[in-house]
């Protein structure tokens, strides 16, 4: 019995209540098929391919209807429910699959669509998790440099950045060097795509091209230097880190915008300090 995966199984009992079923080669394990979802015109010695899960009191129990995930695979499932313990989501059964708190990236809600996988727990129950996607997903995808996608937020990396799921089956990423802290998971946002690496995967940005960009990165030093009195507290030779706290940007992109600002004489450059022309 392969629980959370379809087997076709042989019907070895009709019961008032339902069908047993059972593998050819071992009769004795047998699992019901309530009568409501048993086919019209079913007898003993019919094979059916059914779905194998546990009801609410933890009986392994079968279904003719499809869940929208399977084991070994992913999906994206809608939260229904949350408790102290974990979340409850829709996969198209009757009974709602359990998301344990700990294999949670983040706070869930109710209404929120999350990218999940399934597991068998230690007490040999089907669950959800959100771990473990980014091996799930596709690496070769029809898409090339500079198209613009559709991607959900599956993952972040204090290391490598965020992790989408393009069209919720390819592979992406928006790198830890551009600012992605107004993302959250299971958010779908439109990105382009800024290159595509050897094994298929690929590198995404939210960002526009720089030479557009470079319009609305110069706005917003601009109004953030006005935030600082009109004196930001250090220059384009400033760390990486101290200028993406600040202003959310990149060094180079941090550095397009001051040139530009300074060269429409909106700024001056100190060694240690930027300040506006008065």
């Amino acid at each position: 019995m392969k629980l959370g995966e379809f087997q076709t199984l042989t019907v070895v009992k009709k019961v008032d209540f339902g069908i047993y079923l059972a593998q050819k080669d071992n009769t004795e394990d047998r699992v019901l098929l309530p009568a409501a979802q048993v086919p019209q015109g079913t007898q003993v010695g019919d094979e059916l391919k059914v779905f194998l899960y546990k009801d609410s009191q933890d009986r392994l129990i079968s279904t003719v209807h499809e869940p929208k995930i399977t084991l070994g695979n992913y999906a994206v499932l809608t939260v229904v429910e949350t408790t102290k313990i974990g979340a409850f989501l829709d996969w198209g059964l009757e009974k709602d699959l359990f998301l344990p708190y700990k294999e949670q990236l983040t706070k869930v809600k109710a209404g929120d669509e999350i990218l999940v996988s399934l597991y068998i727990d230690k007490s040999e129950r089907l669950c959800a998790t959100m771990r473990g996607i980014y091996h799930l997903l596709a690496t070769r995808s029809p898409y090339q440099k500079d198209d613009v996608v559709h991607a959900r937020v599956y993952e972040f990396s204090d290391n490598f950045g965020a992790f989408l799921a393009v069209d919720d089956k390819y592979s992406g990423r928006i790198a830890n060097s551009e600012d992605h802290r107004s993302l959250r998971i299971g958010q779908v946002v439109e990105a382009r795509v800024l290159g595509v690496k050897e094994d298929g995967k690929l590198d995404l940005t939210l960002r526009e091209k720089a030479y557009v960009q470079m319009d609305a990165d110069a706005k917003k030093v601009l109004s953030i230097i006005e935030e600082y009195a009109g004196v930001l507290p250090f220059s384009d030779k400033a760390t990486p880190e101290t200028i993406k706290r600040v202003t959310g940007l990149s060094k180079n992109a941090f550095k397009r915008a001051v040139g530009r600002l300074y060269k429409e004489h909106k700024i001056e450059i100190g060694e240690k300090s930027i300040r506006l022309v008065k």
